[in-house]
């Protein structure tokens, strides 16, 4: 799901070839939040990172689809916030399925 979201994206964000698109089972720890996902810039020794949550997902979503509504959010989400836009803008269906 999150490869299919990636490379619906990547049509019009082209750069973000040079992201790494990662699931991992629950994040770290926090205050009282549970994150769905989490993205880390680019340095110079690590191209900018994006992480889906996959646990914390599927207990918000009832189904796949819904599932896959989730992961394509969450990934758009992360996405505007490495490019510093805003998600509509990143992908203008954002919030509308």
């Amino acid at each position: 799901m999150v490869q299919d979201s990636v490379e619906r994206l990547e049509r019009h964000w082209p750069q973000l070839a040079e992201v790494e698109f990662h699931v991992l089972e629950v994040p770290e720890p926090r205050d009282d939040t549970v994150p769905l996902g989490s993205s880390a810039p680019a340095t110079r020794d690590r191209h900018a990172r994006v992480v889906v949550y996959r646990r914390p997902v599927e207990l918000r979503a009832k189904g796949r689809d819904e599932r896959a509504l989730l992961v394509h959010e969450v990934v758009v989400e992360q996405v505007a916030e490495l490019l510093g836009l805003a998600p509509e803008s990143v992908d203008p269906r954002y919030g509308q399925d």
